[in-house]
């Protein structure tokens, strides 16, 4: 496969360490931005979304009785945080990224639309997608599907951690689960398999675009993939 656009798929929990408190982690941040530039010097074109687990999550807003909407616009100013965070030390490391966002922060954060995501892309900068969708109520699979398709992804890249791919049941609960090597968008739709959120599987399912769930305890992953050695599982459309 000729990869010449990626979207990098990242949780917030990759970022830092929940246990610890600490929402972001230099150690982790860094091995991220050694990926990122041995996929720049492969002249590839890389996209990247951000969760923000590390920093909010749902669960906080319902404990503390703040509405689900507003928990959710948390939750994307959480992701233009992370965003920053990675744009800052890339630019720091020579290599050339802007944050566009689908909240915009005048002065701070321009505007998320597909056009200037492009023309980012095309002038050399990795481009940081922060903000989610802008709305309430979908999730960032729903994001990366989105913005995937806008750029022309040919495959997302969807680190995890403490699991190396897709499984039939829960591998920390079920000992005897299965691990699936290949599957389509169409039986995550049809099974309602929690891979990824329904509308982001319905986005994906008839377009060209692969997405890979693999382990990112083995941050080498990512590069492995792209010069492609066969890692974690791989999701592809009815294309």
């Amino acid at each position: 496969m000729n990869i010449k656009t990626v979207i990098l798929k990242l949780s917030g929990e990759s970022l830092g360490d929940i246990q610890d408190g600490i929402i972001l982690n230099g150690d982790k941040l860094s091995k991220i931005i050694d990926v990122i530039k041995e996929l720049r010097k492969r002249d590839i074109r890389v996209g990247i979304v951000t969760g923000a687990g590390n920093i909010f999550r749902g669960r906080i807003s319902q404990k503390i009785g703040v509405d689900s909407e507003t928990g959710d616009y948390m939750g994307m100013i959480g992701t233009i945080v992370n965003c920053l965070s990675i744009c800052s030390l890339l630019n720091q490391n020579g290599v050339n990224a802007k944050v566009i966002s689908a909240l915009e922060i005048t002065n701070l954060v321009p505007k998320y639309s597909a056009e200037l995501a492009n023309n980012l892309l095309n002038e050399g900068n990795v481009v940081l997608f922060a903000g989610g969708i802008g709305l309430p109520n979908y999730t960032t699979d729903t994001c990366a599907a989105s913005r995937a398709i806008d750029i022309n992804a040919d495959i997302i890249l969807s680190g995890k951690n403490g699991v190396d791919g897709v499984y039939d049941d829960d591998p920390n609960k079920n000992k005897n689960a299965h691990f699936i090597h290949e599957m389509s968008y169409y039986d995550i739709i049809n099974k309602n398999l929690k891979v990824m959120d329904q509308t982001a599987a319905n986005l994906l399912k008839d377009s060209k675009i692969i997405t890979k769930v693999f382990s990112m305890h083995d941050i080498d992953n990512f590069i492995k993939i792209v010069d492609g050695e066969d890692v974690g599982t791989t999701i592809k459309g009815a294309n």
